[in-house]
């Protein structure tokens, strides 16, 4: 629109049209001031109210009660079972100890040393009538369990009065090691030389033989002593303990369910390090191949991802798998026990004070427990027996159930022929004992836990490659038991539609290995019989590859038949070509009338190998390890007896004795 004319005069003009800018400015500048305003009320960040906490006690965070004095005065205990536990048998006789208290009138409780401050030994005085009871078992090269070490550190270091501490010790091992029950027998001879009183002789458990019996033998003399020792009688009552309470989840989130996780639940589907017996690593299997060309045996070579995992290792480590239990086994227990298997419940220890609140991971479902938590494959042991004769409703099976858990002459030979021999599992007996159906969750309280099985690395290389075998062996009763790992590891097998055959592990550190160094003037020079040495001549074959010298390698090699379980032939041949394996010495038992093993073909070079080069031997045992290795030993004497009969001969060793 345009402006009407006004008259020519410059100054009014001017100040009219300055006037009439500013009113504009003014106006423009006014709207720019209240939109900043209303946009910054409407929009502005609002202010985030924290919520005032109350603050908390200065108080320590709840912790695990250390002090096992204090645990029993609070829950009126006077006898405490003390258990060195790696693969959980010396934790079951401790849980069997610690019930059998309550027959004597007295009450006890099963400790893990590793949980307690094991120092207050000197405080148990302070109870009245206390006892303190050890089930050790030995581990390795006469070694204390993984949880026994810092008991077994702190009474080598020591010097605590233990005058007015009774003990006793029942030891667990095998005789067929040279350190036979050495963690028993030191435990006991250093309690009594810190001022302890022994009450009752030190037990030996030999697993060669008979450990249950010799534990129930042990058993039987070792209360009476008790009676004696403190001046009480048995109750004369014969009852069953429980230790557990059952509780059945009707609603509960299955989110909250355990499905065969060993320690954090859902700790399969997030995986985090570091990796341990509790946290196993879900290591993909991407190789599962079969070794042996005959035979009825199936030795495989598998292969596992450790990727990302963080799991380092050394050749001579073990890998631990945690398998599970044949699925029909455990469909079969449900059926004849009536029970639907994916009921969730929760078995609740009775000792609230307790530090084990379940016996394995809960909640859980039966079939989860009886899959991966319950060992079913095993025969029972006696105790297992007297607890489930009260729900056989034939009595000449309460009898016969009773007299096997019993300690006379008669009841171990029948325990032994009707249970060991035939090797009658949990179901087995079940089926040819009619009559007993004892409560789910009995037997799962009564049932040992399910254990990791450990195999030897067979590589060098970051991923561990296992070699085992499966097979079945047919019993008396006609059934045919299968190796519960191996025959699990056997369908573990990878697949190209995306599905991952996974294997829960990790790694157990060993003693078993090759010289610190490689030089020639280590030479290393093993006998074989398959799985660690292989990962060894791997890395030696490594070293030779860098460039660094290497001593002779001797590869002894035995087994059954070429033809069928010569193991590696491809690979070792090749290493004896290349020069990596200095020599390959073969013996194959059932090839040949007269049984040798390669060992005895080679007794000279092998006296020369130690004399005079400085040789170390390395020998690992498979299959009936108790008896090779023991023969393999016994050849070494033979070989160092024949030296020293040389030398009496040649005069170069004579004896003046005198008495």
């Amino acid at each position: 629109e345009r402006l009407p004319k006004l008259p020519r005069d410059d100054s009014s003009q001017s100040r009219l049209v300055e006037y009439s800018l500013l009113s504009n400015l003014d106006i423009f500048l006014f709207s720019l001031i209240a939109g900043v305003i209303i946009y910054w009320l409407m929009f502005r960040k609002k202010p985030v109210t924290i919520p005032d906490f109350p603050k908390l006690e200065t108080q320590a965070p709840t912790a695990r009660e250390t002090s096992f004095i204090e645990k029993m005065k609070k829950t009126g205990k006077n006898i405490v079972v003390f258990y060195g536990s790696q693969t959980g048998t010396a934790e079951e006789f401790a849980n069997r100890l610690s019930k059998d208290a309550q027959r004597y009138g007295m009450k006890g409780m099963a400790a893990d040393p590793e949980e307690y401050d094991m120092s207050e030994l000197t405080r148990l005085k302070e109870i009245s009538n206390s006892l303190a009871i050890f089930c050790m078992a030995t581990y390795g090269e006469g070694d204390p369990t993984d949880n026994a070490q810092d008991f077994y550190d702190w009474l080598q270091e020591s010097d605590a009065d233990l005058n007015g501490l009774h003990y006793t010790v029942f030891a667990l091992g095998n005789k067929t090691y040279e350190h036979y029950n050495a963690m028993g027998k030191y435990v006991d001879k250093r309690l009594s030389e810190l001022g302890g009183s022994r009450i009752f002789d030190l037990g030996m458990g030999d697993d060669d033989g008979n450990l249950e019996e010799d534990f129930v033998s042990w058993r039987e003399q070792f209360w009476p002593a008790v009676c004696e020792h403190f001046g009480v009688e048995a109750t004369g009552e014969e009852f069953s303990i429980r230790q557990y309470e059952l509780k059945v989840h009707e609603d509960l989130n299955m989110n909250k369910v355990y499905t065969g996780e060993l320690g954090r639940l859902k700790s399969f589907e997030n995986q985090k390090p570091p990796f341990d017996a509790k946290n196993p690593f879900l290591a993909p299997v991407t190789v599962n191949r079969k070794l042996n060309k005959g035979g009825d045996r199936h030795l495989m070579h598998l292969e596992l991802d450790i990727t990302g995992s963080k799991i380092r290792y050394e050749s001579g480590d073990h890998v631990a798998v945690y398998p599970t239990n044949d699925a029909a086994i455990v469909s079969r227990l449900g059926d004849v026990l009536g029970v639907d298997l994916d009921t969730v419940i929760s078995l609740n220890n009775l000792d609230e004070e307790s530090n084990k609140k379940h016996p394995f991971p809960c909640p859980t479902t039966y079939h989860t427990a009886l899959t991966h938590y319950l060992d079913v494959t095993n025969p029972p042991r006696t105790n297992v027996l007297y607890e489930l004769a009260q729900y056989a409703t034939d009595p000449k099976d309460q009898e016969n159930m009773r007299k096997m858990a019993s300690s006379s002459p008669e009841g171990k030979a029948q325990y032994q022929s009707w249970v060991l021999d035939s090797c009658r599992n949990i179901l087995a007996i079940l089926e040819d004992m009619p009559s007993l159906r004892p409560p789910i969750d009995h037997l799962c309280e009564l049932l040992p836990r399910l254990q990791a099985r450990y195999y030897s690395i067979a590589s060098s290389s970051k991923h561990p490659h296992l070699c085992c075998g499966s097979g079945g062996t047919r019993q008396k009763t006609g059934r045919v038991n299968k190796g519960v790992a191996t025959n699990w590891l056997k369908g573990r097998v990878p697949n190209d539609n995306g599905h991952k055959a996974t294997v829960p592990m990790y790694i157990r550190k060993s003693q078993f290995r090759l010289p610190f160094k490689a030089a020639t003037d280590n030479h290393d020079r093993p006998w074989h019989r398959n799985r660690p040495l292989h990962g060894f001549i791997q890395e030696r074959a490594w070293l030779r590859e860098k460039g660094k010298e290497v001593g002779e390698t001797v590869l002894y090699f035995g087994c059954r038949h070429r033809s069928e379980d010569f193991l590696y032939q491809e690979q070792l041949e090749a290493y004896e070509e290349t020069g990596v394996l200095t020599q390959l010495s073969v013996a194959f038992s059932r090839d040949q009338e007269l049984k040798a093993t390669s060992v005895k073909n080679n007794k000279q070079a092998i006296w020369r190998q130690i004399h005079t080069d400085n040789a170390t031997y390395n020998t690992t045992s498979a299959g009936y390890a108790r008896n090779m290795a023991r023969d393999v030993q016994t050849t070494f004497y033979e070989i160092a007896t024949d030296y020293i009969k040389k030398l009496m001969t040649k005069g170069r060793y004579s004896q003046d004795v005198w008495s």
